[in-house]
């Protein structure tokens, strides 16, 4: 289910649902268990148990530029299979809006989480054969540097080519830039475009707004997270922007003050 696009910085931005559903059994928690140090009045209104949507966005602007952000979940047989409900649908949700994979010309891939890059290779061969796909050099050395595992060896080395490393800030085309957000994991960038931060999983509940001191489980390093979390909302509510989220229930979220 594709939402309404809005309009930010010049650019048609698309969220794509890719999937929805709770974590899988081999690492479903309680919520308390995943989101530690929230006080009973930073959960209060927010839902009891944590159902996870899968989101990408799409950016289009006038002059045909394509962009894509994170991919999903992938196929049946991804490297999230694990634990996230494949197969994704963002091949779909794309087709419903007019694009196809060979008309995205870039990638932006937030970390490489197997939930957020998976879908970058379908049937070992690029999903999107003539995008640069726009990852932070952190992490890709974290991911090279972990040893054999599934994303280097089932989503980076198929991306041989591919990949456009950058370090840091970066405009990746006219009016989209990236910045390095790190501590969910090292090399965690997020998108800005306009009045819009696209922002991956550096605030993956609500619960994280009333108080982004609260920690997540699955963070790499949480303190560096919170420390990221706590800068990025600051400077968004000082400027009166929006989150586009990765795993909220609605898309487009106003951080408040």
């Amino acid at each position: 289910m594709s939402y309404a696009p809005r309009t930010f910085g010049g650019f048609e931005v698309t969220p794509l649902r890719d999937a929805v559903g709770p974590m899988g059994p081999s690492i479903r928690r309680p919520l308390p268990e995943l989101f530690t140090g929230a006080s009973p009045d930073d959960w209060a209104g927010t839902p009891a148990e944590w159902v996870l949507h899968f989101r990408c966005y799409l950016l289009r602007d006038a002059f045909g530029r394509v962009v894509l952000v994170d991919v999903g979940i992938g196929g049946t047989d991804s490297p999230a299979s694990s634990w996230a409900p494949v197969p994704g649908g963002l091949v779909g949700e794309l087709a419903a809006v007019g694009v196809a994979p060979g008309d995205v010309g870039t990638v932006v891939l937030t970390h490489l989480h197997s939930d957020h890059a998976s879908g970058a290779v379908t049937d070992g061969v690029p999903t999107f054969p003539n995008a640069r796909h726009v990852i932070q050099r952190a992490e890709v050395d974290w991911i090279e540097g972990a040893g054999p595992n599934p994303i280097l060896e089932r989503v980076l080395r198929p991306l041989t080519g591919l990949v456009d490393a950058v370090d840091g800030a970066a405009e990746i085309v006219p009016g989209v830039r990236v910045a390095h957000t790190p501590g969910h994991t090292p090399g965690h960038q997020v998108v800005e475009v306009g009045s819009l931060t696209l922002t991956g999983d550096v605030v993956l509940h609500p619960v994280q707004l009333a108080n982004p001191a609260v920690r997540y489980a699955y963070d790499e390093d949480a303190e560096r997270a919170a420390t990221t979390r706590e800068a990025l909302l600051r400077e968004v509510r000082a400027r009166h922007g929006l989150l586009g989220t990765g795993h909220f229930p609605e898309p487009f979220t106003d951080p408040g003050i």
